[in-house]
C-alpha cells in the first residue's frame, strides 16, 4: 500500500484535499458502500486505447490518500462514465459499471479487480455504437441503462447480461441517462431536448424542454433524487444551469446563471432538496440553495451561490457523496480534490 499526500498548509487549513493522478482524469464517481465511505473510482483520459481506472480511499484523520496498485485495471478507451452498485449495506458483491464502448461490470476484491461481465448486444462483435452514460436503478440494482450515440438507451439485466428493453429515445446521439421513479428515466440528447420515459408505455415519451438555440445539445441531467419532480440540464456552450419541473414541461423554473464560462457538470446534494453544485470551464464550483419553486421562472438573474470555490483550471468532473453529504469531489487536469463544506 502506498500513502500519497499533495496537500499544504493552507489546503488543510480550508478542508481541500487533493490527489494528484498520473493521467488526466476523464470520468469519477464514490463508494455508495458504508464500510467504503471515502473511496473513489478515477477513470483516465489517453488519446490511446489503453485506459486506466484507478480506486483511491481518502484516510480522513491524516488527510492522506491511500492508493494501491493492485486496484488499478486497464480500460478499453476513456471511460465516459464509473459508478459503483448503490448498495450501501454492502449486501451484494462490491461491483463498479464502466461505460465506453461497452458496459462493463467489473467486481472488488481485497487484492485485485477482476471483469465480471461485458455487455453488448451489438451484432457485430467487434463493433458497438460508443456508450455515453448511465445510471444504476437504486431500487433494483439488476438494472443499468445505457446511452448511446446511436439514439437509443438500453435497459440491461446485469446479473443474466440480456436486455430488458431498448428504446429509439432520441432524433440524435444520446449523451446522458437517469432513472427517476420506478420504470421511469430521462434522456438528453444532441437533438437538444430532455425526455421522460416510462417503461411500461414504451411507445411514448415527453418533451420535458428543448434549447431555444435551434437544437444545440444538451449534454447533461442530474435528476434530484430526494423531490423527483425536479431535474437539472445542463447545455453545450452555455454558462446557464438549467432547472426542469417535470409538472411544468417547456419551460424552466430556473436558471442559474452565475458561472463565467460554459457549465461541465451538475450534482444535486444527498440530503436536501433544495442544494446542489454547479462546475465549468471558469474553474469554479458553485453551490446553490434554490428557492422554493412553484411555477416557471424566466428571469433569475439576482439568483446568486451561497458557496464558491476556484480552482486551479476548468473543472470538468463534481460528484457530491450520498454517504458523506458534507463532501463533494471535483475533477480538473490530472487533480481530483474534495472540498469538505
Amino acid at each position: 500500500m502506498e500513502a500519497h499526500s499533495h496537500r499544504d498548509d493552507q489546503a488543510r487549513k480550508e478542508n481541500v484535499y487533493t490527489y494528484e493522478a498520473p493521467w488526466q482524469i476523464f470520468s469519477m464517481n464514490w463508494s455508495v458502500r458504508n464500510d467504503k465511505k471515502f473511496r473513489l473510482a478515477l477513470g483516465s483520459f489517453l488519446e490511446d486505447y489503453g485506459n486506466k481506472v484507478e480506486l483511491i480511499e481518502l484516510e480522513p484523520t491524516s488527510g492522506d490518500f491511500v492508493f494501491d496498485p493492485r486496484l488499478v485495471f486497464d480500460h478499453p478507451y476513456p471511460p465516459t462514465k464509473l459508478m459503483f452498485v448503490p448498495d450501501k449495506d454492502c449486501l451484494k458483491p462490491d461491483l463498479l459499471a464502466t461505460s465506453g464502448d461497452f458496459l462493463r461490470i467489473w467486481e472488488i476484491f481485497d487484492d485485485r479487480i477482476e471483469l465480471k461481465s461485458l455487455l453488448s448486444n451489438s451484432k457485430q462483435s467487434d463493433f458497438a455504437s460508443p456508450l455515453t452514460s448511465f445510471d444504476w436503478d437504486d431500487t433494483d440494482h439488476r438494472r443499468i441503462i445505457t446511452a448511446s450515440i446511436d439514439t437509443t438507451c438500453t435497459v440491461w439485466d446485469i446479473e443474466t447480461g440480456l436486455v430488458d428493453a431498448q428504446l429509439i429515445a432520441h432524433d440524435k446521439e444520446v449523451y446522458d441517462v437517469a432513472w427517476g421513479a420506478a420504470e421511469i428515466f430521462s434522456s438528453v440528447s444532441a437533438d437538444g431536448s430532455v425526455r421522460i420515459f416510462d417503461l411500461r408505455d414504451k411507445d411514448h415519451s415527453t418533451i420535458l424542454y428543448e434549447n431555444p438555440k435551434s437544437s444545440s445539445p444538451i449534454l447533461r441531467l442530474a435528476w434530484n433524487k430526494l423531490d423527483l419532480k425536479f431535474m437539472a440540464a445542463v447545455l453545450m456552450d452555455s454558462n446557464k444551469v438549467v432547472i426542469l419541473d417535470i409538472r411544468y414541461p417547456t419551460y424552466p423554473v430556473s436558471e442559474l446563471q452565475r458561472h463565467h464560462a460554459g457549465v461541465n457538470g451538475v450534482a444535486w446534494a444527498p440530503h436536501s432538496t433544495s442544494h446542489l453544485c454547479s462546475v465549468g470551464d471558469d474553474s469554479r464550483a458553485l453551490i446553490w440553495e434554490l428557492p422554493f419553486i412553484s411555477q416557471p421562472v424566466l428571469d433569475n438573474d439576482d439568483l446568486k451561490p451561497i458557496l464558491y470555490y476556484n480552482s486551479q483550471s476548468e473543472i470538468n468532473q463534481v460528484q457530491w457523496s450520498s454517504l458523506q453529504p458534507d463532501w463533494i469531489a471535483i475533477a480538473f487536469s490530472n487533480k481530483m480534490q474534495l472540498l469538505r463544506l
